[in-house]
């Protein structure tokens, strides 16, 4: 159903001014590029914060003249307050979750790889396109107003459990500093519905010609089932988040029970209920997991195949995991909330499906190591990052069975235990696949290659840093040492762990160095990497059939058309090891199958 856009006619894109065409732009790639770039600016902060936590919890107590001079609010006569600190745990994990990896893994490769794989010209909205990225910057100044206001940014953490959120005299971050971080979300969230919608149209009406359902690569299926995941779940979090505005605004009280006193002061609030935000919340902040690893997943099957040079192993049941995962995911938020006093039952039914939903998790990981057996493997620097994806995966994800069991949760609960299991199965995991993408799909997003040797390096810095400032905090859980804890030297059973936070801090700081090598690569191949091919990994899907960069509209005046599926790597009697998506069903020996402008196209 592959469809025309007047306003992408490329005599009126010669005509757009410069603001129009690369600033307010509607172009899915542009917002796309803008959505990446907003991104990564807001990894290097969300980064920083982490190495202010690691700081505190390496050398507690500890006085850094420089940094109070820098930072005299927050590090008065150089030591971090505790509200500082509890303001930058809580802004880190508001920050890496919702404005870096939601925005770069569905806004920034969603917007771009869409439209291209599935040999549409655009997004079926534009406008609605370019509003919802037009939202993030807005919504990105009013979370970073919070450091400047009187008490600070919000500091209840990311999850915004009443009644600190609820209470504006709770603690010093539970003033304005928590409201505008319920107003940023709000605007953020809005951003993403629209996405949402644009995405799941686009893939739903404007496919080209013979791109039936089964034939799209698994990239386009996982940003798809992910549309769908974040249009059902993220109004239940807007939701939430208006009424907690309500109660600390509105004297409603949803969220704050009746006889509550904040030091010997009672408050004015009755009827309401903390857990009502906790059910709401984890409704959206369990799917949300998979929002931010259904993407990577089909971001790396794609990866893995193409450098293999063998077809993915097992695509319908690929197909079939991710759906699975996506309707699963609605029914396990409540192993967040084991320790709230919950019913044995109610944990039991909970822990099931939290165990059923690793099936399907398990079927992708054994069809990842299918389509790898005796394929011929090249060590390319997407390549490497999608084989850290597998294995920082499969650690977490083994983690999370553990912490799927009550009695054992109940134990670990808010403890470094969960800081490293999710660490290593959702952030790690989908960052890693992020540079995976970044790696592979640069070349098509600019028209010039990275260097692999810095990627390498890179690769390996990052990935031997993973393990050495995650691994250790399991232990750190093990022996009670507590999530958003200021200084573990104040207990005496966490004395001990002193070398251990020091060894994970330095590995911190390492893993924070490495990823200047990226963006030194980054910035410096924009304009210096050699020229790209128009298909340099010799891959098979549409996008790869387009000029690099591909121009307004994507392609000329005939769109491509589907022949087969996206996986036909090394086939038998080829002349060579794969064929495009637009190479007819029968190909003679010697003859380019990826040559476009003949059989493989059409005229509109």
């Amino acid at each position: 159903m592959a469809h025309a856009l007047p306003h992408l006619d490329a005599r009126t894109v010669g005509e757009l001014s410069f603001w129009r065409r690369y600033i307010f732009s509607q172009d899915h790639k542009v917002i796309g590029i803008q959505y990446a770039l907003t991104s990564m600016a807001m990894a290097v902060l969300g980064g920083v914060l982490a190495l202010f936590i690691r700081l505190q919890l390496g050398w507690p107590g500890r006085s850094w003249p420089l940094l109070g001079r820098l930072f005299p609010g927050g590090m008065p006569e150089g030591q971090m307050s505790q509200a500082f600190y509890l303001a930058a745990v809580t802004m880190h994990g508001t920050i890496m979750i919702f404005f870096v990896l939601t925005t770069l893994l569905t806004g920034g490769f969603g917007n771009f790889l869409i439209p291209l794989m599935i040999g549409a010209r655009d997004m079926a909205f534009p406008f609605l396109n370019m509003l919802s990225y037009w939202l993030y910057p807005p919504a990105i100044v009013i979370l970073l107003a919070s450091f400047f206001v009187s008490g600070g940014a919000a500091g209840g953490g990311w999850t915004a459990y009443p009644p600190l959120s609820a209470l504006p005299q709770a603690a010093p971050g539970s003033g304005l500093g928590q409201t505008l971080w319920l107003v940023a979300l709000a605007v953020l969230i809005v951003a993403f519905l629209f996405g949402s919608l644009n995405y799941i149209t686009t893939v739903l009406q404007l496919r080209t010609r013979g791109m039936s359902m089964l034939r799209l690569p698994l990239t386009v299926w996982a940003l798809f089932v992910t549309a769908i995941l974040s249009l059902l779940a993220f109004p239940v979090l807007l939701a939430a988040a208006i009424m907690l505005l309500f109660d600390r605004l509105g004297g409603t009280s949803f969220f704050v029970p009746a006889g509550l006193l904040v030091g010997t002061t009672p408050v004015d609030h009755a009827g309401g209920d903390p857990l009502l935000w906790q059910h709401l919340f984890w409704f959206l902040g369990h799917p949300e997991v998979y929002v931010l690893i259904l993407p990577p997943m089909g971001m790396v099957s794609d990866i893995l195949a193409n450098n293999a040079r063998k077809p993915i192993f097992g695509y319908r049941f690929m197909v079939g995991s991710m759906v699975a995962i996506a309707f699963l995911s609605f029914l396990v938020w409540g192993h967040h909330m084991y320790t709230s006093g919950m019913h044995p039952l109610l944990g039991t039914a909970f822990m099931t499906t939290t165990l059923v939903i690793a099936v399907p998790s398990a079927i992708k990981t054994f069809n990842w190591l299918a389509t790898l057996w005796r394929g011929k493997i090249r060590f390319t620097s997407a390549m490497l990052f999608a084989l850290g994806f597998l294995s920082l995966f499969v650690t977490g994800g083994l983690t999370g069975i553990v912490l799927a069991q009550p009695p054992v949760d109940i134990y670990f609960h808010d403890t470094f235990f969960v800081v490293a299991h999710f660490h290593f199965v959702m952030a790690s995991a989908a960052i890693f696949a992020a540079f995976a993408g970044t790696y592979y799909w640069f070349p098509k997003m600019f028209g010039r290659m990275l260097d692999e040797r810095l990627g390498r390096w890179h690769f390996w810095l990052t990935f031997a840093g993973i393990y050495a400032t995650f691994f250790p905090m399991h232990y750190a859980g093990f022996m009670g040492m507590m999530r958003r804890i200021y200084s573990p030297q104040l207990y005496a059973h966490l004395q001990g762990l002193a070398p251990l936070n020091v060894f994970v801090s330095l590995a911190a700081f390492v893993l924070f160095a490495a990823q200047s090598i990226f963006l030194y690569n980054f910035f410096r191949s924009l304009f210096r990497g050699p020229r790209a091919e128009r298909n340099p990994w010799g891959a098979t899907t549409l996008e790869w059939t387009a000029p690099s960069p591909p121009p307004h509209g994507n392609w000329g005046p005939a769109l491509p058309v589907v022949q087969r599926w996206a996986y036909e790597y090394s086939p038998p009697n080829a002349a060579q090891d794969f064929l495009p998506q637009t190479a007819p069903a029968a190909v003679p020996v010697g003859r380019e199958p990826g040559a476009l402008g003949g059989d493989g196209e059409r005229r509109r």
